[in-house]
């Protein structure tokens, strides 16, 4: 039987140049990627004011955070946290409803940030910042 001459090539030596090739694409898209999530992370994540420049938050702090359910008074964390380190600019999480947010950064690891949401007198979350 005699085989047309697609069959006769050998697919270990095309499949090697294609593996690298496309290894090397994937990382460099995913350096190119990295870049712009570095850059996405700290937008809007700029002080707008500093209110006690040497505050931070205890891990003791984090846990009593934790035990607090979302919507309960703003003036319960604002106890527990204390005074913020800074001010974050103002974001519409939901549609029409500004949110002010306090950023802490954690005593244990200062290039984390805790950022707390408040929605009028309302705790409405929190999440890390990563520095």
């Amino acid at each position: 039987m005699k085989r047309d001459r697609f069959q006769r090539l050998d697919l270990k030596s095309l499949f090697k140049p294609l593996l690298v090739s496309g290894l090397v694409v994937a990382v460099l898209s995913l350096f190119l990627d990295l870049h712009g999530v570095v850059k996405a992370k700290n937008h809007g994540e700029v002080c707008q004011e500093i209110v006690q420049s040497k505050s931070t938050l205890s891990r003791e702090q984090l846990a009593k955070l934790l035990t607090i359910p979302e919507r309960d008074r703003k003036s319960k964390v604002q106890g527990i946290l204390k005074a913020p380190y800074c001010k974050l600019p103002k974001l519409e999480v939901r549609a029409g409803v500004k949110a002010e947010r306090e950023a802490y950064p954690l005593e244990f690891d200062p290039q984390t940030w805790l950022v707390i949401l408040y929605e009028g007198d309302e705790y409405a979350g929190y999440r890390f910042s990563f520095r």
